[in-house]
């Protein structure tokens, strides 16, 4: 049971829940940018959330179905098309041997994922397939390689696919979406002036954005601290560097900065961010720690 791509931009690749527990190795984590999309792709056919997809990026990909099968799709459209019949994201659906499967480019979102019945198969590194080009772990050999024409994807066989509604809307981007931020251990050695700007004011998605960290144009932000030891950062950090402008830390990041942070924006943000072509403004907004655990633990009970 396979699909066999017929044409690959460079930013599609096998995820699935991430390579946790080896930060302390300094190995980073890897996974879904938009984890949330990534689990309900996996929701539509009864796999489990964390099951493999492929995360497709401004699209510029296609597969040929070399069985009958059923598939999902959430997150960004991508101007996905079935034999040039459309295919809406937030859906399942069948797939017949010989259809092809074609994203074209992003009209709405950056990061569109395919789940398969049961989850895609590979050889898992460090318990895990996904894919971090950095460090050349994951994937569909093991190296860390993005996704290529030629490749075949396969998944378990015999596995029957739920067919499922999806009951809420999948994330998606805003014209202007606001973030939630917790703050961290740093956020006292910032001027006033900087606390006052970082919330209050319009924020750009640059165009160096990619799956390590996505850096945000705006008013320039100053700490008092000059130099610190280098710590582990958690994802969804922002550092702020010598010239004032945060870098928000995503799954392929370093494991440890010296960078002064701001705190962390929560996991459904970084999934909101995820979506945010270069260019779109967007504001930052401070949450409690206890506000952000129970909005996390609510939407985790939705795939129960």
């Amino acid at each position: 049971m396979s699909l066999l791509i017929e044409r690959a931009g460079a930013l599609a690749s096998l995820q699935d829940g991430g390579r946790m527990g080896v930060r302390h190795l300094g190995v980073t984590q890897g996974g879904p940018v938009d984890w949330i999309s990534h689990g309900w792709a996996n929701w539509l056919l009864g796999n489990p959330v964390q099951a493999a997809t492929v995360e497709i990026t401004l699209g510029n990909f296609s597969l040929r179905a070399e069985t009958d099968t059923c598939l999902a799709i959430c997150g960004a459209d991508l101007g996905a098309a079935l034999d040039d019949e459309a295919i809406a994201p937030g859906r399942s659906f069948e797939v017949r041997k010989g259809q092809l499967l074609a994203f074209a480019h992003p009209k709405r979102g950056v990061r569109a994922y395919l789940a398969a019945p049961g989850g895609f198969q590979a050889t898992p590194v460090l318990g895990s397939y996904a894919t971090v080009r950095r460090e050349q772990l994951g994937g569909l050999a093991g190296d860390g390689q993005a996704l290529a024409e030629g490749d075949r994807l396969h998944w378990l066989s015999g596995v029957s696919a739920a067919r499922r509604e999806l009951p809420v809307q999948t994330v998606t981007p805003l014209s202007s979406p606001t973030l939630a931020v917790v703050l961290g251990a740093q956020i006292g050695d910032f001027s006033g002036q900087s606390l006052f700007d970082a919330f209050n004011s319009d924020w750009t998605v640059d165009q160096r954005a990619d799956r390590m960290g996505v850096r945000l144009l705006g008013p320039a932000l100053h700490s008092t601290r000059s130099s610190m030891i280098s710590e582990g950062v958690p994802l969804g950090a922002i550092q702020v560097p010598a010239d004032g402008q945060p870098i928000i830390l995503l799954n392929d990041r370093q494991t440890i900065g010296g960078y002064p942070r701001l705190g962390a924006l929560t996991p459904a943000a970084v999934a909101q961010l995820a979506q945010c072509l270069p260019g779109t403004s967007l504001r930052l907004k401070p949450i409690s720690l206890e506000a952000a655990q129970r909005a996390h633990r609510e939407l985790l009970a939705q795939w129960r």
